[in-house]
């Protein structure tokens, strides 16, 4: 059940790359106690890019704003369903401190920009690690929505990828968090990656083919607190 609701948010520019993979070669890289979640036999690696806006405790009035970047999986765990994050970069030195330290997450500086083309729809994310002691990553991308809005019907592969309101995360043990937000509002998009180097960083081989492409529109978020699973 969702606790206290910690951390006030708008999530926007948001853009959700996914590629099918093969189960077994996910389920090897996950640690103990979670096991590889699949939609119709296939497993799925996710490149997720978004500007998290006005990141504030409840109640404040102001708050921060920078871009993040994710490499991420979906998964069963001992709380229920949730993604696994391989990778969350972020333009935030604070921020990055914070969250790896008190909360478990695999957080990695980067320098990170993200920018509306004149005509309003088009997003370029470009990301390039700069933590120190952690593998490289680069990524550059244009994105934009092609098609209408929509909600992602339950038991769908569009809900499969984007519905997810749990996470976990695993430092010196097993953490979860819990996220709280109305449903995706969706659009059918595409995306130009001239550079992404995130699956290499993390250990996989690049996947083939074309990814799913998700645009976003912004959405609301709240986040109670990190906790021991």
């Amino acid at each position: 059940m969702f606790g206290r609701r910690w951390l006030e948010m708008t999530w926007r520019d948001g853009l959700f790359c996914h590629w099918p993979v093969d189960s077994a070669v996910v389920d090897e890289t996950l640690p103990e106690r979670l096991s590889v979640a699949t939609h119709d036999g296939d497993a799925y690696l996710g490149v997720v890019a978004f500007v998290m806006d006005g990141i504030r405790p409840r109640g404040s009035p102001v708050g921060l704003s920078f871009p993040e970047l994710n490499l991420r999986t979906y998964v069963e765990g001992p709380a229920g369903p949730g993604v696994y994050f391989y990778n969350l970069d972020a333009d935030d030195r604070l921020g990055v401190a914070v969250a790896r330290r008190l909360f478990a997450l695999p957080y990695y500086r980067a320098e990170m920009s993200a920018t509306r083309s004149r005509a309003g729809e088009g997003v370029r994310f470009r990301s390039r690690r700069t933590h120190r002691g952690v593998p490289s990553a680069r990524f550059d991308a244009t994105y934009e929505p092609t098609g209408e809005a929509f909600a992602a019907e339950p038991g769908s592969l569009d809900a499969f990828l984007v519905e997810n309101y749990r996470f976990y995360a695993h430092g010196d043990r097993l953490y979860r968090g819990e996220i709280a937000h109305e449903p995706w509002t969706l659009r059918e998009g595409t995306a130009e990656l001239r550079a992404n180097t995130l699956f290499e960083a993390n250990g996989f081989e690049r996947p083939d083919g074309e990814p799913i492409v998700h645009c976003a529109d912004p959405i609301d978020v709240s986040a109670d607190r990190i906790r021991r699973v």
